[in-house]
């Protein structure tokens, strides 16, 4: 880091002229934008977009995940100076990326909320570029995979969370932060067979067929057995990957609307993550970060963090995709 960058960098979310590169902007100023890209609705050239959905009217327990994007933001920018730790990609540098903004939404028609967040997502994908979106509350992913398979098949899913959310709900008009991946498996959108749940640690009779590596199993593992493991399951297929926050414990990360004792830590999620490198992820998102619960700024900080981790595995992935290797 150059003090004479740090001293004159101010805005780069209007002002950075190119879409890569790392920055050296005062972590406590200046416009805010996920990892100090470039806001732009203009994607030309652009690898991936990240885009926040502030929605969170699918909420059964404490709200406040709509605050979220603005939030994982906030934090990301305490990671814009260097290289992300333990990789041998660099999004930042390797990646033309740029904030796409929020989702608008209108709060007061939330059944409408569903096929707004699927248009939006497909727009971004019709131009060619990646999307790691912000969440919102878990119901986002719906819509979100059904972009995502419209474009690529039914996928592999990989979710980090407390919760399996394959809850019962034949009512597809229902929107519900707890249901979402049972109407995605009926609907056909996600292969269970192929899927996997990690960091579950609450009761559901019924997973639908997708496996499940608990809470437990995760701790009497390590981070490269049970990265393994999911490999296994997914394969070389299309993967999405949803990390929904709860499934790291609260001590970790209290900022969250249901969270529950026993989870993972911070470091056991990012270094699962890590050794996920090589999967095929086309599609990943960040949800239910709740600043109004998260007093001391951690849970936004660890969102921006595995959101880091999600960005790596996604440019890894490129890389293999384009023939570049790993």
């Amino acid at each position: 880091m150059a003090l004479e960058d740090a001293a004159k960098e101010v805005d780069g979310a209007f002002t950075r002229e190119g879409l890569k590169g790392l920055s050296f902007e005062a972590a406590f100023g200046g416009a805010l934008s996920f990892l100090r890209r470039r806001y732009s609705k203009d994607l030309t050239g652009v690898d991936l977009a990240i885009t926040g959905i502030p929605f969170d009217s699918a909420t059964t327990n404490r709200p406040g995940t709509r605050l979220g994007p603005r939030a994982i933001r906030e934090a990301s920018v305490l990671q814009v100076n260097d290289p992300p730790y333990g990789w041998d990609v660099n999004p930042m540098v390797d990646l033309a990326m740029i904030d796409y903004g929020d989702l608008a939404l209108d709060y007061g028609l939330v059944s409408q909320v569903p096929a707004q967040i699927e248009g939006h997502i497909a727009g971004i994908l019709a131009a060619g570029a990646g999307v790691l979106t912000l969440g919102g509350d878990h119901s986002i992913s719906h819509p979100v995979i059904r972009a995502h398979e419209a474009v690529h098949g039914p996928l592999s899913l990989i979710q980090f969370d407390a919760h399996s959310d394959t809850w019962p709900d034949d009512n597809y008009d229902r929107i519900d932060h707890g249901t979402m991946f049972y109407k995605a498996v009926k609907q056909g959108l996600v292969v269970p067979d192929r899927s996997v749940q990690v960091g579950i640690r609450t009761v559901n009779e019924d997973p639908l067929g997708v496996h499940i590596i608990d809470a437990p199993e995760a701790h009497a593992s390590t981070a490269s057995d049970v990265a393994a493991r999911i490999k296994s399951i997914v394969g070389d297929h299309s993967v999405y990957l949803s990390f929904d926050i709860d499934a790291l414990d609260p001590a970790f990360a209290p900022g969250t609307g249901t969270p529950v004792s026993g989870g993972l830590s911070s470091a056991q999620a990012l270094a699962i993550l890590r050794a996920l490198a090589g999967i095929n992820v086309v599609g990943m998102d960040v949800v239910e970060v709740s600043p109004p619960f998260d007093t001391t700024g951690a849970t936004a900080i660890a969102g921006a963090h595995v959101a880091m981790e999600l960005l790596c595995l996604w440019a890894t992935a490129k890389k293999a995709r384009d023939g570049l290797g790993g």
